[in-house]
């Protein structure tokens, strides 16, 4: 009998930054899906119920609350994703922030807490 890996959605404009969580990720065991846009995230939620979601907090003009809203409704954990300090009431509503730029180490270990993964 196989274990399912768990499943991260990785929200991020940054082709980059989505490529290397990705990477770190799956070898640690993830699943990973990748979202440049809040669009394409709803469109990954639709598709299969994530363990958890990296959610950049800045996604260009696009607004976040909504994507917020509707993962606490589903309570799905959020790492709220940032490169600036004013984050506003982010820390609220997610469950962990990750500054930018991260230790892939800290983005692993924020990620195997909220998807509840033993180590």
């Amino acid at each position: 009998m196989s274990i399912a890996q768990p499943l991260a959605l990785v929200v991020d404009d940054d082709s980059g930054l989505r490529t290397l969580s990705r990477i770190v990720l799956e070898l640690e065991g993830f699943s990973v899906r990748e979202a440049a846009s809040l669009g394409e995230a709803e469109a990954a939620l639709a598709e299969r119920r994530p363990d958890v979601v990296l959610l950049d907090v800045h996604l260009g003009i696009e607004q976040t609350d909504e994507l917020f809203d509707r993962l606490r409704e589903e309570q799905i954990p959020v790492a709220a994703v940032t490169g600036t300090a004013e984050i506003g009431d982010v820390r609220d509503r997610a469950d962990a922030t990750i500054a930018k730029p991260y230790n892939p180490e800290d983005l692993v270990a924020v990620a195997k807490r909220l998807a509840r993964v033993a180590e």
